[in-house]
């Protein structure tokens, strides 16, 4: 599964109407997305897990997450290993520091809403591109509201996402998606902060000098 396959985080704005109080998941779904269709930006701290492959391995990192509507984000891995994935909206740069490498890539578009980031960047609805459901999730913390999302379009890469909702504030504060051979990749967010004004150019990379770069198309030098 592509590095860019995994990319989950969230965060929303302030409570709408009566919070989480509602037995249909399909209502709970649409008053979250109302409440994300007011964020032009978010900022958290994450931590990652992936449960998967052949061996049945898990994998934990840690790091910082920007996210700009529409289409921009920037996801920095600090710990066990140092990486970015940074979309400006147009393009996606996939910076393996270890590897001195840089993969360059077209950024997802609107029809693409089967990647779990999309409706965090403003180009997916989960009430109008998911089949909601409540459904407990593996990870998710004790008090949160949780939905299970199937694609209404079926997905070459996802069986389902899933997200955990404040049910006070109906903030996203964690995110799972289980992809088609079984493997799970869960954030949980802390330190959430929306709407602080990011600047476009915080979205903008640079490419460092020395890195091998790779485009779709393949080596770009």
């Amino acid at each position: 599964m592509g590095l860019m396959k995994v990319f989950l985080a969230s965060a929303m704005a302030l409570a709408i109407g009566t919070g989480a109080q509602t037995n249909d998941p399909v209502a709970l779904a649409a008053k979250v997305q109302q409440r994300y269709n007011g964020i032009k930006d978010i900022q958290a701290d994450f931590v990652q897990t992936y449960e998967g492959g052949v061996l049945r391995t898990k994998t934990t990192e840690r790091g910082t997450v920007a996210i700009k509507r529409p289409g921009r984000m920037r996801f920095t891995y600090t710990k066990p290993e140092k990486k970015e994935f940074v979309s400006d909206g147009t393009r996606l740069y996939t910076h393996l520091v270890a590897d001195r490498q840089v993969i360059v890539s077209p950024a997802p578009g609107p029809d693409q809403g089967d990647i779990p980031a999309m409706f965090l960047a403003g180009t997916s609805d989960l009430a109008r591109d998911y089949t909601p459901a409540f459904t407990a999730l593996p990870g998710a913390a004790a008090g949160l509201v949780t939905l299970q999302l199937v694609p209404r379009k079926k997905s070459e890469e996802y069986e389902s996402i899933g997200i955990g909702i404040d049910p006070r504030t109906l903030q996203i504060q964690f995110l799972t998606a289980v992809d088609v051979q079984g493997g799970r990749s869960s954030f949980a967010f802390t330190n959430l902060k929306e709407n602080r004004g990011l600047s476009d150019k915080q979205f903008e990379f640079r490419i460092p000098r020395g890195v091998d770069v790779v485009t779709n198309g393949g080596r770009a030098q």
